[in-house]
């Protein structure tokens, strides 16, 4: 069974009739308020619950499927790289979603093993931007067919049925990801 924790008075709008929170006061009038219940079964809540758990499971999966000596983070970098063309450090920081000196760290590391340059602009020299080199491309290449090859062994394992549902269900997420 799938649990949902409790959302804090205020999280989301007036309280809903029933949720135990008084609307006068965002009191808890529950006893067991704040402790994670059951999600009721066949609920958007449970939904949510089992496709966040599902995504989150195949994603460490995938991250796991990379190419020789490089990390899941150096990968994601190179993706964005490719991705942005030629960023700046705090470009590639802001699209990865980490505080600069960890993007400094990871493309330290990626410059080390010989696949960004980094590039200094001719008009201000304290602007650096980053680029793939070749083996940069290659790395990143031999990292997608890696975790596209672990996909298809896994869809091989699924019958003609299950592969025609799942196809629909891809068409579902991209549609989810899509939207606002």
């Amino acid at each position: 069974m799938t649990t949902i924790a409790d959302d804090p008075p205020g999280a989301e709008g007036p309280p809903a009739p029933g949720s135990g929170i008084d609307p006068g006061t965002g009191a808890r009038t529950d006893p067991g308020a704040g402790t994670a219940r059951p999600a009721p079964e066949g609920s958007d809540a449970e939904m949510a619950a089992r496709l966040r758990l599902a995504i989150l499971r195949m994603s460490r999966r995938l991250r796991q499927q990379v190419a020789g000596g490089v990390t899941s983070s150096q990968v994601s970098a190179l993706a964005t790289v490719e991705r942005l063309g030629t960023p700046t450090l705090g470009e590639l920081a802001t699209s990865e979603q980490v505080q600069p000196p960890s993007m400094t760290k990871i493309v330290v590391g990626l410059e080390a093993a010989g696949l960004v340059s980094r590039q200094e602009e001719e008009t201000d020299r304290r602007i650096v931007r980053v680029k793939l080199t070749a083996e940069g491309r290659r790395t990143l290449a031999r990292s997608r067919s890696l975790r596209n090859a672990y996909l298809v062994r896994r869809l091989r394992r699924l019958s003609a049925d299950e592969r025609a549902a799942l196809g629909d269900v891809v068409a579902l997420l991209e549609h989810l990801v899509e939207q606002p």
